[in-house]
């Protein structure tokens, strides 16, 4: 009776020990929470803006512009997303699942929106700094919807996934998978 009560306790002293080391571990990981947003990614992109209102019947002359601006994109990770259910671990094996790459911001300086060419007719006003702002902003939005197919966020999270996976080699795990976002994504294997 005492050797089974003995084998008892070490076997729920082992089992105990093993949970807290994996709740451990698992906490290493969360501290990547602490940094929040990780910038992996900055672009610089050139736009080209062009606008003509020649085509109304009741003014007359034609007004054109064309405008240039440069604007910089910052694209990363949200760590503040990962939970512990993004973590799997299996002694020297480590699966983490980390949220897509999103934009972080998109900048256009004012001094970077220049005016390249403008033609006015002669019975016509200048584009006022109103309809300029408005076309920069109509910029704006044309480069965001662009963020994707100019590889910006598949750029963030191959460099997301560097990052990481050598993070977590320096604390010990030898074979490390990256994934991104919910969908069951194919792993990054570093």
């Amino acid at each position: 009776m005492l050797k089974q009560l003995f084998l008892y306790s070490i076997i729920g002293l082992l089992f105990f020990s093993c949970t807290n080391k994996q709740a451990a571990r698992q906490q290493e990981i969360l501290a990547l929470k602490e940094m929040n947003q990780l910038v992996t990614v900055e672009y610089v992109v050139n736009k080209i803006i062009k606008a003509s209102d020649d085509q109304t019947w009741y003014k007359f002359g034609d007004r054109k512009i064309l405008m240039t601006c440069e604007a910089t994109l910052k694209a990363g990770i949200d760590f503040s997303k990962i939970n512990a259910t993004d973590i799997n671990i299996t002694d020297k094996e480590i699966i983490l699942t980390l949220p897509q790459a999103t934009l972080f911001s998109l900048n256009i300086k004012p001094e970077d929106i220049k005016v390249a060419y403008q033609e006015i007719g002669a019975f016509r006003n200048e584009f006022s700094s109103q309809e300029r702002n408005m076309l920069a902003a109509q910029a704006q939005t044309q480069i965001q919807a662009s963020a994707d197919s100019l590889g910006v966020l598949q750029t963030a999270e191959t460099n997301a996934s560097l990052f990481v996976g050598n993070f977590l080699r320096n604390l010990g795990y030898e074979k490390v998978t990256v994934r991104f976002g919910e969908t069951g994504a194919p792993a990054k294997l570093n």
